[in-house]
C-alpha cells in the first residue's frame, strides 16, 4: 500500500498542470486525449468525458490498466501507459520533449460497472519509444 502512495504522489507531483485530482495522458504527438481521476477510483476518462478503463495495483512496480469490459490494456509504469508490445501508448507530460495546449475537457459521462478483470499477461520488455498502438485506441478497447 505504501508503494501505490509514492506512485500516486510522484505521477501528481511530476505534473507541471494539472487539476489536483488528475493527470493528462498525451499521445505520442502531444496531443491531450485522456487524463486519470485519482478522486474516482484511478478511472481513466478520454477527454470527451467518456470513461473507458482505470487502473489497478501491480505487484511490481505500477499499475495495471484494465477496461470496464474487463480486458487487460496494459501497464501503467513511470508515467507511461504502454500496450502488450511493450511500446508507450500514453505518457504523462514530463515524460515528453513537447506537448500541445490542453483544451477544456468535456463533463465525464457515467461509469459503468467493472467486468471481471482477465488475468494481466506476462509484462514484455518495455520499448523507449511509442509503438502504433495510439493511446486512444488503446484505451476505447476498454469499453467495448
Amino acid at each position: 500500500m505504501r508503494i501505490f502512495f509514492t506512485l500516486l504522489l510522484t505521477l501528481i507531483l511530476s505534473q507541471n498542470a494539472y487539476a489536483e485530482n488528475e493527470v493528462s495522458l498525451f499521445n505520442s504527438s502531444g496531443k491531450a486525449v485522456a487524463y486519470v481521476d485519482f478522486d474516482d477510483e484511478l478511472t481513466i476518462y478520454l477527454w470527451n468525458g467518456t470513461p473507458v478503463a482505470y487502473l489497478s495495483v501491480d505487484d511490481d512496480d505500477g499499475f495495471n490498466v484494465y477496461g470496464f469490459n474487463g480486458k487487460h490494456l496494459g501497464w501503467f509504469v513511470n508515467g507511461v501507459i504502454r500496450g502488450h508490445d511493450g511500446y508507450a501508448s500514453c505518457a504523462i507530460k514530463a515524460k515528453l520533449a513537447s506537448t500541445s495546449f490542453e483544451p477544456f475537457k468535456a463533463f465525464k459521462k457515467f461509469k459503468p460497472f467493472k467486468s471481471f478483470q482477465a488475468f494481466a499477461p506476462f509484462k514484455p520488455f518495455f520499448k523507449n519509444s511509442f509503438g502504433e498502438n495510439y493511446c486512444d485506441f488503446l484505451l476505447v478497447q476498454g469499453s467495448k
